[in-house]
């Protein structure tokens, strides 16, 4: 990045209400919860980015869109000039244990689905679960992406999804979420294009980090940001100021809460059971913490192609 530019990117990851299921080896809801990310969340992601005057990236389900609401719902926030961005054709959380060839489909469909009812071509990546390995960018370089936005090198978030994939064993039932390489770990926190191994600096994509703080490398995403209440958001907002680039990730389901009918997952997710109300004041007080601490807000295609990648 040049000068002294300071860089913020709000995205957003579209999983829809069933893969938090999924996640907890619970059956998959079959009321109209199971649309409440799109039906519910995205209005108010769409209301809340106007308000803060931030342009957001949407992370997209690509076989979401074969419901023709959820395609008009994205291409009207595309014409405000969002991104919608790839986050594969059916969030398969074994996407990185798939053959060459099942791997490519599940990115390069998904391209090509997004295009045919959205009408963008998706130029960036997120892989479900954060999971990536050397073979899936080989797949993105091949597709000619812009950039991925998977690799969490983040120690606390490890060890949290290694002992709630062991809970959920330990009370007989299958979690769809699998650990990755503990080697993600090594990986740069600041933007960099991924070598091979991908956690080493190279010539391949350019990596835009989830967000950690400085020090202890904690999560600075959406959920963790809820959970900790507005003190510890603010501290936690604290410790990212002076980094190039703020990536700063949350998914659909960071704008719902119980009420939204998701009372089956209160005693699985804590975070649902945070009122929508302090959500908002939250993400609307870090938002604007961190304009005043000189950040401009861009899109995640915006930030791969300005950030200065070593």
């Amino acid at each position: 990045m040049s000068g002294s530019a300071r860089l913020c990117a709000v995205s957003v990851d579209l999983d829809e209400i069933p893969h938090y299921f999924a996640i907890h080896g619970l059956p998959a809801p079959t009321t109209s919860v199971a649309h409440a990310v799109y039906r519910t969340a995205l209005p108010r992601l769409e209301t809340f980015s106007a308000s803060e005057r931030i342009p957001l990236t949407l992370f997209a389900v690509a076989a979401d869109l074969r419901d023709p609401d959820h395609a008009g719902t994205l291409r009207s926030m595309a014409r405000q000039g969002h991104e919608i961005a790839n986050h594969s054709l059916d969030h398969r959380y074994d996407l990185t244990r798939l053959d060459r060839d099942a791997m490519r489909h599940q990115v390069v469909e998904a391209t090509s689905l997004i295009e045919s009812t959205v009408g963008v071509r998706p130029r960036g990546f997120r892989a479900p679960g954060y999971v990536v390995t050397d073979a899936l960018m080989d797949v993105l370089r091949d597709a000619q992406f812009s950039y991925d936005s998977s690799v969490f090198p983040c120690p606390a978030y490890y060890a949290a999804k290694t002992v709630a994939i062991a809970g959920i064993k330990a009370r007989l039932r299958t979690s769809r979420s699998i650990m990755g390489s503990p080697r993600v770990l090594m990986a740069p926190t600041r933007p960099y294009r991924a070598g091979r191994p991908y956690w080493r600096h190279g010539e391949g994509p350019v990596e835009l980090p989830i967000q950690v703080t400085r020090g202890f490398r904690l999560p600075y995403i959406g959920t963790t940001l809820s959970l900790a209440g507005c003190r510890a958001a603010r501290w936690l907002t604290h410790t990212v100021i002076g980094s190039p680039l703020v990536n700063l990730e949350l998914h659909g389901i960071d704008l719902l809460d119980a009420s939204d009918g998701l009372q089956a997952l209160t005693s699985h997710q804590p975070d649902v059971r945070v009122p929508l109300e302090h959500k908002l004041t939250i993400l609307t007080n870090v938002v604007r913490m961190l304009r005043q601490a000189g950040y401009a807000f861009v899109r995640l295609d915006e930030a791969a192609h300005t950030v200065a990648c070593v």
